[in-house]
């Protein structure tokens, strides 16, 4: 009867134990092994002990539950884990196999192809997933593995692992240095034979081969190898196997550091020039539109509200400015760039006699870099084109903003042909300016290869670290993407057609002869010019109330604000009257456009 009193007190209490998990938890052991006894305690006829038992059985079910649980997530994670491995491996071997297929592609495509070298995949070249087993021999090579560079192997009794190789090769981009590193390469043999350092017989030799490997490279039979690493070393390895030991004489009293930073030197040089020409070019465009065009009004605009009115020679000829000192900036970034690196050797300069300043004259520099530490460091020269050409591509940007505008239904300012417009997929009637709207979107790529080098050469002590190799992917990619806005500029340029009656019926919309009203009140009154500013806005205010324009008020109207107004002020409220007075130096006047479009024709000529 106690037990079955403590029980029956139990029962009030059903309702919290429902509700409390923790108490579950620390009764189900002693029902378990209840339910495991020889002789299980006859309770079953008391009807609350009945009732309690039966709430009381959960808990073991719950405990069964729990761990049958904990099992499945057990086995689930254990066969993720193997899934995850199997799938990495399967990708790697994937990827190993199309790599390995290239290799031996480009390999067979070479008449005599790595002599000495080991082919670069018969190394070694798992390449690790995350989650598969690498195996040993992929991060770390065998001592007995020939060393994959023969060019500075002497150091290593092993060749790089294949990961190592992966991120440390260059020559996928750096080979658009070929030219520059040849030009070097010639210009550094030639004066090693003049003070006597390698034979007149060897540089002819050099002069030679980098002549047939120049042949072999443009006509695209070159055998580049990863193996190698760069352009330099390619060609060097090219050389050597094809002339012998005078190709490896050529290395003499250099280093890649400072041979790196004269072929960079030398091809942002190039493209300075190229980029010059090609701004001449659509500044032409720009100058020939504005001298057709250059007393046709538009509407001129401040905060993309109408403004006043102008022309539309004036507006292109806006844009010849711009255009004007982009060219001035990448003048600049030229004149200081052209100084030579070549000879600074790996930081500290060389032993050997040579004579940097015939390098530099040979290779067009005005004189070699003073400072040894600072030449195969520097890339001031690099980040200075690249902030130039950042900005003249702010400036295209800008352009491609306002052709894209002027293009639009509400506008209808311009109309480009087929040539510089697509289609829509589901809209048949649309005619997109496609080629504006990637000249503005080419400006974010170019915008940041200039952050991203910045952000590369913040942190780095003298002298030369493998961090710079980073340096030439954004500025050859930003060159391309600016000589293309450029090009894809002066063709859409040349296309527009100027909708002219559209212009003039904007131009003289929204009160856009209101300055010339405030400038008559001054004038021809003598107010201060904030009283006219004033009378003027009344009168804006009466024509909008209106709806008519100012030229649409009548006298006595405008009168009835001003009584000092007379029927003269009807003659500048003309959108060609407000045009024909702009005449001050840098105006709008049609006689200044003209004149200014001339002297930039003659200017570009």
């Amino acid at each position: 009867r106690g037990g079955a009193a403590a029980i029956g007190r139990e029962w009030h209490n059903l309702d919290a134990m429902r509700l409390d998990p923790r108490r579950q938890l620390v009764e189900r052991r002693h029902l378990g092994d209840t339910g495991r006894a020889p002789r299980r305690p006859e309770i079953e006829h008391d009807a609350p002990a009945d009732e309690f038992g039966k709430l009381m059985r959960p808990p073991v079910t719950i405990m069964q539950n729990e761990r049958r649980r904990r099992q499945r997530r057990h086995h689930q994670r254990h066969r993720a884990d193997r899934g995850k491995a199997f799938l990495g491996q399967r990708f790697a071997d994937q990827r190993r196999r199309r790599y390995r297929a290239g290799e031996r592609e480009r390999h067979a495509a070479c008449q005599n192809c790595h002599a000495g070298i080991p082919f670069v995949t018969d190394q070694p070249e798992t390449i690790t997933s995350g989650v598969a087993n690498p195996g040993p021999d992929v991060n770390r090579p065998s001592p007995d593995q020939p060393s994959a560079n023969q060019q500075w192997g002497g150091r290593f009794a092993a060749g790089p692992a294949a990961i190592m190789q992966e991120i440390n090769a260059s020559i996928d981009f750096d080979r658009a240095l070929w030219r520059q590193d040849i030009r070097g390469s010639l210009a550094h043999a030639a004066m090693l034979a003049k003070v006597g350092i390698i034979s007149g017989e060897d540089e002819a030799a050099i002069r030679a081969g980098l002549a047939a490997i120049a042949a072999e490279i443009e006509a695209g039979t070159f055998p580049f190898a990863a193996a190698l690493e760069d352009i330099h070393m390619n060609i060097e390895a090219r050389l050597t196997e094809r002339i012998g030991e005078a190709g490896k004489r050529l290395h003499t009293a250099r280093s890649r550091n400072d041979q790196v930073a004269t072929d960079f030197r030398l091809w942002v040089r190039d493209a300075i020039d190229g980029l010059d020409a090609q701004m001449v070019d659509l500044m032409r465009a720009l100058v020939s539109r504005a001298a057709e065009h250059a007393a046709d009004p538009m509407p001129g605009f401040t905060h993309l509200q109408t403004a006043q009115p102008v022309t539309f020679g004036h507006h292109l000829l806006a844009y010849v400015e711009m255009l004007a000192r982009d060219r001035g900036r990448l003048a600049d970034a030229r004149r200081r760039l052209n100084e030579c690196p070549l000879g600074a050797a790996a930081l500290a300069g060389t032993s050997f006699p040579i004579d940097r300043a015939m390098v530099a004259a040979a290779l067009d520099f005005d004189r070699p870099m003073a400072n040894s530490l600072d030449a195969v460091s520097d890339r001031d020269f690099a980040l200075e084109f690249l902030a130039a050409a950042a900005i003249a591509a702010m400036h295209l940007s800008r352009l491609a903003e306002e052709i894209i505008i002027w293009c639009s239904a509400p506008y209808r300012f311009v109309t480009l042909s087929d040539a510089f417009t697509t289609g829509s997929s589901i809209m048949p009637q649309k005619r997109n300016p496609d080629a504006a709207e990637l000249v503005r979107a080419k400006t974010g790529r170019i915008m940041g290869a200039l952050v991203g080098l910045l952000t590369v050469m913040k942190g780095l002590s003298l002298a030369y670290a493998k961090d710079m190799q980073e340096d030439k992917e954004p500025v050859f990619d930003a060159a391309r993407a600016l000589s293309l806005a450029l090009a894809a500029m002066a063709g859409m340029v040349r296309d527009l057609r100027p909708e002219t009656a559209r212009l003039r019926e904007a131009a003289g919309a929204g009160f856009a002869t209101a300055t010339d009203l405030a400038d008559w009140l001054v004038r021809a009154l003598h107010l201060p010019f904030r009283e006219a500013h004033h009378i003027t806005g009344r009168l804006v205010a009466r024509a909008e109330a209106k709806g008519v324009d100012l030229a649409d008020l009548t006298l006595a109207e405008m009168q009835a604000v001003e009584p000092r107004i007379t029927a003269e002020v009807f003659s500048v409220l003309s959108v060609e009257a407000s045009l024909a007075s702009r005449v001050s130096f840098g105006g709008t006047a049609p006689a200044n456009v003209a004149r200014a479009a001339q002297a930039w024709l003659e200017r570009l000529a």
